[in-house]
């Protein structure tokens, strides 16, 4: 294999199409730290260096672990994974997971020691840190993975979601204020739904290769039922959130990255054919990077 395929083969695995999700913890925090008057560039250009190696490494895991595990097969719906096809070996794939494991580690080192001086935070942040690091493998690698005992959407919200977004916030301003929790809880049950779709997907492939997500465990009908709750609460946590913090009209325009939800959770409900659900996994991810980014400017504004 050439030097060029080989690279477009590592450029797949890393599934691009996944990172605008990823991102967008970084900068919701962000934004709500530059409303509060205190942002630093350094640590967002930090913070979404270390989003990016988490999600990269992730992805990696993941591609390495449903292969193991026996998932990753030829009845899997989604896109065909690198280590499953055969394209890099098992050993490449441990490597690449021990290479962005490291970058994730520098990385989000460098971002906590630019953002704290305090000792004592400086070793929360780190267990914070590599605790991360330690989820993105561990959702399906290893002997006890907690992506196949039905947690995936737990860890996705914790970390995604409360953690991400409060803990890039925290590094900007050095203060937590319980209501940055209403952006971050509505960010961490958006990326649970990009995850419940996913696992929507996979249901039947899942089921068979005893990987019980979450939505294994419910079945279709209640899977459904389960992701038009996340998506309709975060949209309504994020209209509380405003109504506190309410200064201008301008910062109602995220209103307008609703329909796209809605139109998701329309689909949804509609779909008998879990194969059909692929397209609208990229349309939520990118969906809620941009009612991220809205929201976000809109609360500078």
């Amino acid at each position: 294999m050439t030097v060029r395929k080989k690279l477009r083969v590592w450029i797949s695995a890393f599934r691009l199409r996944t990172l605008p999700l990823a991102l967008s913890c970084s900068v919701m925090g962000s934004f709500l730290a530059y409303s509060s008057h205190s942002f630093r560039w350094e640590i967002l250009v930090l913070a979404v260096l270390t989003t990016l190696f988490l999600q990269i490494l992730s992805n990696l895991a993941n591609d390495y672990g449903d292969t193991v595990h026996g998932v990753d097969n030829e009845s899997r719906l989604g896109p065909k994974r690198v280590t499953q096809s055969g394209k890099v070996t098992r050993k490449e794939m441990r490597i690449a997971i021990g290479i962005f494991s490291s970058l994730a580690l520098i990385s989000g080192s460098w971002l906590i020691f630019a953002g704290l001086q305090n000792l004592r935070q400086i070793i929360l942040f780190y267990a914070l840190g590599i605790g991360a690091i330690l989820a993105a493998i561990k959702y399906t690698v290893g002997r006890n993975p907690y992506g196949y005992a039905g947690l995936g959407d737990l860890f996705v919200f914790i970390f995604f979601g409360l953690v991400g977004v409060t803990g890039t916030y925290y590094l900007h301003t050095h203060d937590f204020s319980v209501w940055t929790l209403l952006p971050a809880t509505s960010l961490g049950l958006l990326s649970s739904g990009v995850l419940n779709l996913n696992n929507m997907r996979d249901i039947e492939n899942d089921a068979k290769s005893g990987k019980h997500t979450l939505v294994v465990r419910l079945g279709s009908q209640k899977a459904k039922t389960y992701h038009t709750i996340l998506l309709v609460l975060a949209m309504l946590l994020s209209v509380i959130y405003v109504i506190k913090f309410n200064h201008s009209p301008w910062q109602w325009i995220f209103l307008l990255t609703f329909p796209l939800f809605l139109r998701n959770i329309r689909v949804v409900l509609r779909n008998h054919e879990p194969p059909e659900l692929n397209n609208e996994l990229k349309k939520l991810s990118l969906s809620t990077f941009v009612f991220t980014f809205v929201f976000g400017l809109a609360s500078i504004l």
